[in-house]
C-alpha cells in the first residue's frame, strides 16, 4: 500500500493557507500547527485519505501512549522483555511497563539511527518483541529490522508518533510492523488523537474505547484556534489569545472540570481507555494531507539551506517520502538559545532532554549528546517561506 501524498513531493510545494506578510505587529511562530476556522467546515476531498487514516484495522485513542499499552496487551507481552531504543521520550516506556513489559535498551547513534548490530546482539531467550521509533519523520531501516525479527520469531511495533505521513520510499511507515502507533496532534491541529494500526494476520482486537471528554476536547480546540489568531493577527491576536486562556482557566476552575491534557509527560492509567474525539476525526477529514507534506518538506529544505552552515544537520539529506516533524538543530547551550528565540517570538521544544530512569545514560553517549544538544525548531505547514526566513534570522541573531 503506497502512501498517496508521497508521490508529488519532487515538485514545488503548495503554499500555506495564507502568507505571513500581511500580519500586523509582533511576529509569533508557534511550535505546533494551529487550527484555522475553515478546518471546521466539512469538505469533500477528491482523493481517499492516506495511510494510516485509510488502514483497515485502526483503533483511535486519545493518546498514542494508549495505543502502545493496548498494542502490548494485544501481543501478549506481559512479563516479557521488549527491546526499546535508548533514545526515547519516556512515556512510551512507561506505557510498556504498565502493560507488564520489561524494557531493555538498544544503542542509537548520533544521527538518530538504530544500531542494528546492537539490536540483534541483544535479542535473548526472554525477548518477545522489538520496539522501533522513527524520529522526526525519518525512517529506520524497517526491512533489515523485519529480517532480524523474522530470524528471531519476534513481532515488531513501529512507533510513528513523530512520523505521521512519512514513507520509506513508497511504503508508509507503520505498515511493515505488526503494529503501528501514531500520534496525530503532533503533526495536525486536532485536539487529541492517537491510532493503533494492526497489520497482517494478528488475531484479536483491543477493547472498546471510552468517549473523549468533551470539556478537554473543546479546551484543546479552543486553544489551537486562539493560537491561530495570535499567529495571524500579530499583537491583537496575542492579546486575544492571552485573554482567552485566562478565561478558560477561570471557567475550568469554577466548574471544577477535570482537564485531560495532551501535554502531560507521563503515562496515566486512568486515561488508558479514552478514545479520540469526533471533532479530531472531523478536522482530520477536512485537511489537505498532500499539501501538509509538501509544505513541511519545503520548509525543512529552506531551514536546512540556511542553518547547516551554523551547525551540521542531524540528517544531511531529506529522502523522498519523508514528512519531517521539525528541524532538529544541534546547539551547545539550548537553554540559552531557546530563551533568545522566545524573546524573538519563536516557539521551540526542548526535545527529549531526559529519558526513562531505567535506561542507563552512561551506556549510550550518543543519546546523551542528542538529549543535551537537540532543539526542535518549527517547520510545520502553517509557516510560509517568509516565516522560515524569520526563524533562520532569529537563530543567526541568537547565536551571534
Amino acid at each position: 500500500m503506497a502512501m498517496t501524498v508521497a508521490e508529488p513531493l519532487a515538485g514545488p510545494a503548495a503554499a500555506p493557507p495564507r502568507s505571513a506578510a500581511w500580519r500586523a505587529g509582533r511576529r509569533w511562530l508557534p511550535c505546533l500547527p494551529t487550527l484555522w476556522p475553515e478546518m471546521l467546515v466539512p469538505r469533500r476531498r477528491p482523493e481517499a485519505p492516506p495511510f494510516p487514516f485509510s488502514a483497515g484495522r485502526a483503533r483511535p485513542y486519545y493518546f498514542a501512549r494508549n495505543a502502545v499499552f493496548h498494542g502490548a496487551r494485544l501481543l501478549g507481552l506481559a512479563g516479557a522483555e521488549v527491546l526499546v531504543p535508548a533514545y526515547h521520550h519516556g512515556v512510551e516506556v512507561e506505557a510498556l511497563e504498565a502493560a507488564g513489559c520489561q524494557p531493555a535498551f538498544v544503542r542509537v547513534n548520533a544521527r538518530m539511527e538504530l544500531d542494528l548490530e546492537d539490536l540483534e546482539a541483544r535479542v535473548g531467550p526472554r525477548t518477545r518483541a522489538l520496539y522501533v521509533i522513527h524520529y522526526a519523520g525519518f525512517p529506520q531501516p524497517m526491512r533489515e529490522i523485519r529480517e532480524i525479527a523474522r530470524r528471531a520469531g519476534l513481532p515488531v511495533v513501529e512507533d510513528c508518533a513523530l512520523a505521521l505521513y512519512s514513507c520509506d520510499g513508497p511504503v508508509p511507515l507503520g505498515l511493515l510492523g505488526d503494529l503501528g502507533v501514531f500520534c496525530l496532534y503532533k503533526t495536525i491541529p486536532v485536539p487529541n488523537g492517537g491510532l493503533l494500526v494492526v497489520n497482517g494476520e494478528l488475531a484479536g482486537e483491543p477493547p472498546p474505547v471510552l468517549p473523549a471528554p468533551l470539556a478537554s476536547t473543546a479546551s484543546h480546540a479552543g486553544g489551537a484556534m486562539l493560537a491561530n489568531a495570535a499567529f495571524r493577527l500579530g499583537d491583537a491576536g496575542q492579546a486575544l489569545r492571552q485573554g482567552g486562556r485566562r478565561l478558560a482557566r477561570a471557567v475550568r476552575g469554577a466548574a471544577r472540570v477535570e482537564h485531560v491534557s495532551t501535554g502531560t509527560m507521563h503515562f496515566d492509567p486512568g486515561a488508558v481507555d479514552l478514545g479520540m474525539s469526533r471533532l479530531s476525526a472531523a478536522i482530520a477529514a477536512n485537511l489537505d494531507h498532500r499539501e501538509i507534506v509538501a509544505a513541511r518538506r519545503r520548509n525543512y529544505r529552506l531551514a536546512q539551506a540556511r542553518l547547516e552552515t551554523l551547525s551540521p544537520p542531524v540528517h544531511p539529506e531529506l529522502p523522498p517520502g519523508v514528512c519531517p516533524l521539525f528541524y532538529p538543530f544541534l546547539c551547545d547551550d539550548k537553554d540559552r538559545l531557546k530563551r533568545r528565540l522566545a524573546a524573538r517570538g519563536v516557539e521551540t521544544v526542548d526535545f527529549w532532554r531526559t529519558g526513562h530512569p531505567a535506561c542507563p545514560a552512561e551506556r549510550f553517549p550518543e543519546v546523551a549528546m542528542l538529549r543535551r544538544r537537540v532543539l526542535e525548531l518549527p517547520i510545520h505547514q502553517d509557516l510560509s517561506p517568509e516565516d522560515v526566513a524569520y526563524l533562520c534570522d532569529a537563530v543567526e541573531e541568537s547565536l551571534a
